[in-house]
C-alpha cells in the first residue's frame, strides 16, 4: 500500500481542473446515484452504535447526527457499486468507516483542544476529555470488532495499516515546527492522517463487491488523490472569513498547525514579514487581531490562491486515476465530488 502512497505523492501534475464556471451540484445531488444506501445507512450508523451506556449514546449521538456529509462511507458504496454492487457486507464496512472517522474527530478535538465541531460544541467541551476518548475508543473497537465479521483478510490489512497511518499523520502534525515547515512534510502529514481513509474506504468497496486487485488499486489511487485535495481545501477554508468547516477562524493558526496556506507564507514573506509572523507563531496565546493579521499577510502573498490551485492539481489527477475505467454515471459521480471539493468557496 506505501507504494500507492508514493504514486500520488511523486507523480508529475500534468493540467489543473479549470476553474467552476457554473453553480456547483451539491453533493447529495451527486450521490443520487447511491442515495437509497446512503439513506439506510444512515439509520444503522445511529442504531448500531446504542448500548446499555446512557454516556456513550449521548456522546455517539451528538457527533454522529451532527450534519457530516458522510463522503467517506458513501465512497466505500461507490466503489462497490463499480463491480458486483451493495450488500450487507458492503454497508458494514461503510459503517466501519464513519465509525473510525468518528473515533479520530473525537481524539483530535482533544488534543486540539478544539471548542466546536462541525458547528456545535465539541464533545470534549460537553462531556469533558475522558468521555470523547475513551467513547473514541470504544468506536476504534466496535469497527474492528465489525471487519472481523466480514472475514475478509485484505480488507482487514488495509484497515489496520490505514488506522496505523492516520496515527502517524496525527503525531506528524503534533511535532511539526514553523521553522523548518515545507511542503513534503505538510503532504505526509495529510496523506497519513486524511487521504488514506478516503483511499482505504472506495477500495474496500470495490474489494468486498469482487473487483480484481488492479482495479481496487486504481480506485485507491483516486481516493489518495481526492483525500489530498479535500484536505487542503479545508486547510484553506479555515482562513475564510466565513468559515464552512464549522470550526472557528484561524483555528489552525491557534494550535500551531503549519497547513499549506501557512507553510506557503512562511516560506514567501520578506524578512519584515517573516519576522512578524515568527512572533506571533511564538505567542503564549494566537488572538483574533493576529489571526486577521496572518490573513491579510496571506491575502498579500497569494497564499490562499496558492493553496486551492495545489487543491486543484489533486482533484486532477483524481480524475486521471479513473481514466481507464468505462464512461458510466457512477464514474461522473466520483469525477463531480473531485468538482465538489475544489468548489467550496472561500
Amino acid at each position: 500500500m506505501l507504494d500507492h502512497v508514493s504514486t500520488v505523492m511523486n507523480h508529475p501534475i500534468k493540467k489543473t481542473v479549470p476553474p467552476t464556471t457554473t453553480p456547483p451540484v451539491s453533493l447529495e445531488q451527486i450521490l443520487k446515484v447511491v442515495s437509497a444506501d446512503i439513506e439506510l445507512l444512515e439509520s444503522q450508523i445511529l442504531r448500531d452504535v446504542k448500548t446499555d451506556i446512557p454516556l456513550l449514546n449521548n456522546v455517539a449521538e451528538h457527533i454522529l447526527s451532527s450534519g457530516g456529509k458522510r463522503l467517506r462511507p458513501a465512497l466505500v458504496l461507490l466503489g462497490a457499486e463499480m463491480f458486483g454492487g451493495v450488500d450487507e457486507r458492503v454497508m458494514q464496512a461503510a459503517q466501519v468507516i464513519e465509525y473510525l472517522h468518528t473515533a479520530t474527530l473525537l481524539h483530535d478535538d482533544v488534543v486540539d483542544g478544539a471548542e466546536t465541531r462541525r458547528a456545535k460544541q465539541a464533545v470534549c467541551r460537553v462531556w469533558g476529555n475522558e468521555a470523547s476518548v475513551l467513547s473514541g475508543d470504544y468506536l476504534l473497537a466496535m469497527a474492528f470488532h465489525r471487519l472481523t465479521k466480514l472475514r475478509h483478510l485484505e480488507v482487514l490489512e488495509l484497515m489496520s495499516e490505514t488506522t496505523t497511518k492516520m496515527a502517524r499523520g496525527e503525531l506528524l502534525q503534533l511535532t511539526r515546527s514553523f521553522e523548518t515547515a515545507n511542503e513534503e512534510e505538510y503532504l505526509e502529514i495529510i496523506i497519513n492522517k486524511t487521504a488514506c481513509l478516503f483511499a482505504t474506504a472506495i477500495k474496500t468497496g470495490a474489494l468486498l463487491a469482487g473487483a480484481s486487485g488492479e482495479s481496487a488499486n486504481q480506485l485507491y489511487d483516486y481516493g489518495m488523490a481526492l483525500g489530498i485535495s479535500f484536505q487542503i481545501v479545508d486547510d484553506a477554508l479555515d482562513y475564510a472569513d466565513e468559515n464552512k468547516t464549522g470550526k472557528p477562524v484561524g483555528g489552525d493558526l491557534q494550535e500551531r498547525k503549519i497547513t499549506l496556506p501557512l507553510s506557503h507564507l512562511l516560506g514567501k514573506a520578506n524578512a519584515t514579514d517573516r519576522k512578524r509572523l515568527d512572533s506571533i507563531l511564538s505567542m503564549e496565546e494566537i488572538e483574533k487581531p493576529q489571526i486577521d493579521e496572518v490573513i491579510n499577510l496571506m491575502r498579500n502573498y497569494g497564499s490562499i490562491n496558492y493553496t486551492l490551485e495545489f487543491s486543484r492539481k489533486y482533484a486532477s489527477e483524481a480524475k486521471r486515476s479513473i481514466e481507464n475505467f468505462p464512461a458510466t454515471n457512477l464514474t461522473q459521480s466520483l469525477a463531480d465530488i473531485t468538482d465538489f471539493v475544489v468548489s467550496r468557496q472561500l
